[in-house]
């Protein structure tokens, strides 16, 4: 199996809609570079910020390929391929690798939550890292999935030689904690929390994948760059501003939040995908007060 390391910032990129609710590739292209240009070492596509769970396989197909084209050697781009079951979950691990993904990101099946065990969990790995062509990052995220993946089991599926590492959006410091007995050469952990990526460093992280960084790339970036320098002064100043945008955009209003707060900094936000609906004029006030004054 290839070989990939996981480290950095990445941004988990929104899927841009017309108002007909199809994808607006043109306008990921877009985003993409923008968030690249400043500083992100990769791009996360059909991700929970990217509305995975409402797209079709050819939506996947098409956004995964857009982005290949506007991510440049030397930047990741990863592929959320996580679906109910281990044989779906296996065909868009081989989809993302024909796409040109680098990695795929495979959040665990929860619809049949209660059943899934720690036998099921790693029954599903251990198939989807057998065959998937390229290499897997777990995801680990309570908020959706309903339960936890068991630090005994990430650090069980580390020793797979086509598992690189772990996403964790738990929020919680002590569970990441534990996923990092796992981090080794070959396995990295990453938070998916921004508001916690400088205390996530802090405690061993390479890096991390939040939406956050969407649209607040900079300080993002300031915090990755401050911390690894040293420069400790940068990067909690870049955190608390970081903070409240987390808390409260990303995990309080979540996509639609997200989406809003892209089109307060001049990118391509737009409308969600129903069942998911936008922002009311209150929660917008919220945004554009949290981005004020401007961001980067």
């Amino acid at each position: 199996m290839a070989t990939l390391t996981l480290a950095g910032v990445l941004g988990p990129v929104t899927t841009p809609f017309t108002s007909s609710e199809t994808p607006d590739l043109v306008g990921l292209a877009s985003n993409i570079r923008s968030h690249l240009a400043h500083g992100l070492h990769g791009i996360v596509v059909c991700g929970s910020t990217g509305e995975a769970a409402l797209l079709d396989e050819f939506e996947r197909s098409a956004l995964t390929e857009t982005a290949r084209a506007a991510v440049p050697a030397g930047k990741l781009l990863l592929m959320g391929t996580g679906a109910e079951s281990t044989r779906q979950c296996v065909t868009r691990c081989r989809d993302a690798a024909a796409r040109g993904a680098d990695a795929v990101l495979v959040v665990a099946p929860h619809y049949y939550g209660p059943q899934m065990t720690t036998a099921a969990l790693r029954a599903h790995y251990q198939r989807v890292a057998d065959e998937s062509p390229i290499p897997v990052v777990l995801y680990n995220i309570p908020k959706y999935m309903h339960f936890k993946l068991a630090p005994e089991l990430v650090e069980e599926l580390s020793m797979h030689e086509n598992v690189v590492g772990i996403k964790d959006s738990s929020g919680d410091l002590a569970l990441l904690e534990a996923y990092l007995q796992a981090q080794g050469s070959a396995f990295s952990v990453l938070t998916g929390n921004g508001g916690q990526l400088l205390p996530g460093l802090q405690l061993g992280v390479r890096g991390g994948i939040v939406a956050v960084a969407l649209f607040a790339g900079g300080l993002c970036i300031d915090v990755y760059e401050g911390f690894k320098r040293g420069d400790l002064d940068r990067a909690l100043a870049a955190q608390e501003r970081l903070k409240p945008m987390a808390t409260q955009i990303v995990a309080g209003l979540g996509v639609p939040g997200v989406k809003a707060a892209l089109d307060t900094v001049g990118l391509v936000g737009g409308p969600v995908r129903l069942p998911l609906t936008s922002l009311g004029a209150a929660e917008l006030k919220v945004v554009r007060d949290l981005m004020a004054p401007p961001v980067g």
